[in-house]
């Protein structure tokens, strides 16, 4: 029996239709964002300027910080 569902549209919804929810999702998700660059940048600094980090472990946790 094959497969006879098709998808003729898509909907996008907005997450608040009220501006004053706009703007707190967006600060919100931005505060979330600059969060996790900083965490990121703090681990790539830090395994890079401490030589006791240069082991496979922590240039792995590197690699992930980049790639994130």
């Amino acid at each position: 029996m094959p497969n006879s569902s098709s998808i003729s549209e898509f909907l996008l919804l907005a997450l608040a239709d009220t501006r004053q929810l706009q703007l707190l999702h967006f600060w919100l998700f931005l505060g979330i964002h600059v969060a996790a660059l900083l965490g990121n940048g703090l681990i790539s600094t830090a395994v890079a300027c401490d030589q006791r980090l240069h082991t496979p472990m922590y240039f792995f946790l590197l690699n992930l910080a980049l790639l994130d």
